[in-house]
């Protein structure tokens, strides 16, 4: 692995921020860590950033022990939610300034920020400064002057949640393409589900200082290893409390089972089908090219997703069926997380 951590701990006080964590990153993976507020995910960045010292643990990168290397020393580009752009300073000036302090040559400053300038989408801005910007180009400016460097990782904390929804969507494509383009390592830090899943190789998903898995976000989607994972990816039908199920998986005592909401069949009449269940329409919501729908079956709320307008109506019977091979097991676990 490029990037290695090894049982990586940080403790303040009695709060263990980041507990005993192991794993490994390529040479060119996108990696996110994903989590709810207070899990750990920003320390942990902080740690490998070396901007926050380890109480214990081992920090290799290419097989060099990092843990006691200053974080100016690392040689990586970090880019935090906060843009922290020079205000006095043009979108020239602010791309090349980690050259410039290294006393690079003029013409090769040059060189370096226009090829910048051309993959961050920022061609004639160069000469504006940081009020004259869309946060969603000062957010560019800050990611060109991370790569100005050419770091050997790429850091960024939480870089979108400050950007309206259109303009994240537009920037994580955008991050994506240089990333894969230029070919460099990337740890990014998020609490966006959606930002992890259409980013990412891998996820690291944190609860509570620890990583409760990692794998590619279509293992995490359809094979969580506990119900936190399921909740906090997406929505999952817990269908414990169902009766007489039939399932495809294995399962006991110490597992739970459930089925995401796109999985549910909504069937005709036929409670002889197996897996099928009588319920009743609660709440309806058609968000346009999606619609979601409450129906309550033995005792408890089934969400279900559906393509298009849901021309259904409050209170009306409806039968819903779970196949047996798009039901999931996983270990009982907290459901949820505060976001």
């Amino acid at each position: 692995m490029y990037l290695e951590l090894k049982n990586l701990s940080k403790h303040f006080g009695d709060v263990k921020a980041v507990n005993n964590v192991s794993l490994g990153i390529g040479k060119n993976e996108f990696v996110c860590i994903l989590g709810p507020s207070g899990c750990g995910k920003t320390t942990l960045l902080r740690l490998i950033a070396g901007l926050e010292e380890a109480t214990t643990g081992e920090l290799f990168l290419n097989d060099k022990n990092l843990v006691n290397v200053p974080a100016q020393n690392r040689g990586f580009g970090i880019v935090f939610q906060s843009y922290s752009l020079f205000p006095n300073m043009t979108v020239t000036q602010n791309i090349g300034y980690g050259l410039t302090i290294r006393k690079k040559p003029k013409d090769q400053i040059e060189k370096r920020v226009l090829e910048l300038l051309n993959l961050v989408h920022l061609e004639g801005q160069d000469e504006k400064f940081p009020h004259e910007l869309s946060g969603g180009q000062q957010q560019r400016v800050a990611i060109a002057r991370a790569l100005a460097v050419e770091p050997e990782l790429l850091l960024l904390d939480e870089p979108l949640s400050a950007l309206d929804a259109k303009v994240r969507k537009t920037l994580r494509v955008e991050i994506r393409e240089v990333q894969q383009s230029l070919g460099i390592p990337t740890v990014m830090v998020t609490h966006d589900q959606d930002e992890a899943m259409t980013m990412a190789d891998r996820i690291i998903c944190m609860r509570d200082g620890i990583v409760e898995q990692m794998g590619t976000p279509d293992e995490l989607y359809n094979q969580p290893t506990n119900a936190f994972i399921a909740g906090f990816l997406g929505h999952m039908n817990i269908l414990d409390s169902f009766k007489k199920l039939h399932v495809d998986v294995d399962t006991n005592e110490s597992n739970s089972i459930g089925i995401r909401p796109e999985e549910v069949v909504i069937t005709d009449n036929n409670l002889k089908e197996r897996n099928t269940y009588i319920g009743k329409v609660r709440h309806i919501e058609n968000l346009g090219s999606v619609s979601l729908m409450q129906i309550f079956a033995e005792e408890q709320t089934i969400l279900v997703e559906q393509t298009g307008f849901i021309k259904r109506v409050i209170g009306e019977e409806i039968f819903v069926t779970f196949p047996a091979d798009k039901i999931v097991s996983f270990s009982k676990s907290i459901i949820g997380a505060d976001v």
